[in-house]
């Protein structure tokens, strides 16, 4: 055994993070058994991978949104919470500002960050295939949904290839 080494030491205090026993360890949410138990848009299924509500994380929301061929949401923002995201598979578009006049279009492999309480809409630029995102949240999924828009108000939503 190596001198130096024969214990590790987390630092501050770990208790929150303990099981039933006082054993501090990773929390593993097994595949198909996330929570779907958070803020939801029609069209866009949400899944808690780690969260407030099952694990013991107490800043973090990670979880993966899943959006139907051509979906669009409602305008929302996320309240207080920071959000990054990853565009896994499709080509995903975010509009923003003012009546929604700018929006940015990304496609697998793009990152994106939204600053908190900032109105947005999420679309899945594509009308055949779904949009998956890996998305992360500081300190738990709020979603504040707004009034809706027209299709019209969005530019360019109708002309998309």
């Amino acid at each position: 055994m190596d001198p130096d080494f024969d214990h590790y030491v987390l630092e501050g205090d770990p208790s929150a993070y303990a099981d039933e026993a006082g054993i501090v360890m990773p929390f593993v949410t097994r595949a198909g058994d996330e929570p779907d138990r958070t803020g939801q848009s029609d069209g866009a299924s949400r899944i808690s991978g780690i969260s407030i509500q099952h694990t013991p994380a107490t800043r973090l929301w990670f979880g993966k949104v899943h959006n139907l061929a051509g979906y669009r949401s409602v305008p929302h923002h996320h309240g207080e919470a920071e959000t990054g995201g990853y565009v896994l598979s499709g080509r995903a578009r975010i509009y923003f500002g003012e009546r929604f006049e700018d929006y940015l279009d990304m496609s697998e492999g793009d990152w994106v960050f939204v600053p908190p309480f900032m109105p947005h809409v999420e679309c899945n630029l594509d009308r055949n295939n779904p949009l998956t995102w890996m998305t992360t949240r500081t300190p738990e999924n709020i979603v504040v949904n707004l009034p809706q828009v027209d299709d019209t108000d969005l530019r360019d939503w109708a002309e998309r290839p």
